[in-house]
């Protein structure tokens, strides 16, 4: 069981977000924060395997407590789903040690598989944030990048990932199975040396162009 905490200062959004979460088989919340200084101490208190936290509260915000947080907890996975999709928030978030960015209209399935696939490790954003975070990494010089022997259908994966899609819309366009685009994923990473699908949309956009 994944155990969530959920920060956020509208207490509807806490609602729903519990509600959806609480829906599935796998996961649970286990405390909810109206602010920062409450997420700080319930995350003390309670340990949870993912805080899914919004970033403008009342006080402490939520770029300050994911930072607090994870000077304490080094380990912690914060994950940000906020209404704000600009650079203004997206970096000191990220700066500020948060491992995903989603925006509130994320469809609920993608907010789910993300809760579950950031508690693995993995480090996640909305698509059209991914692709923001893929322009700025290509706008710095670089080294040219060797294409390594991947399938076809390796490189049709590779392509949408560049692209910014989540594995069920990979899975949607290719008419695949979830579970086979996370297991070409996987192979991908291997086979670029690449460690997150950040660095693997970096990779794919630099090898296969834009």
């Amino acid at each position: 069981m994944i155990t969530v905490l959920l920060v956020d200062d509208q207490r509807l959004v806490r609602a729903g977000l519990r509600m959806l979460i609480e829906d599935t088989t796998d996961l649970a919340v286990v405390g909810e924060a109206a602010d920062g200084v409450e997420a700080v101490r319930l995350y003390a208190e309670l340990a949870p395997d993912l805080v899914v936290m919004d970033l403008r509260m009342p006080g402490l915000d939520g770029v300050a407590a994911t930072r607090q947080i994870l000077a304490t907890a080094p380990r912690a996975k914060v994950l940000v789903l906020t209404t704000f999709d600009d650079d203004e928030h997206l970096f000191p978030a990220l700066s500020a040690g948060a491992a995903g960015y989603f925006v509130k209209d994320t469809e609920p399935a993608v907010l789910l598989d993300a809760i579950r696939r950031t508690v693995e490790g993995d480090l996640l954003f909305s698509p059209a944030l991914l692709r923001r975070l893929v322009d700025r990494a290509l706008g710095a010089p670089s080294a040219p990048v060797p294409a390594p022997d991947l399938t076809p259908r390796e490189l049709d994966v590779l392509r949408l990932v560049a692209q910014g899609y989540g594995n069920q819309e990979i899975a949607d366009r290719l008419h695949l199975g979830v579970s086979t685009v996370k297991t070409h994923i996987a192979n991908l990473l291997g086979k670029t040396g690449t460690d997150n699908r950040v660095r693997l949309a970096v990779y794919a956009a630099e090898v296969l162009g834009r």
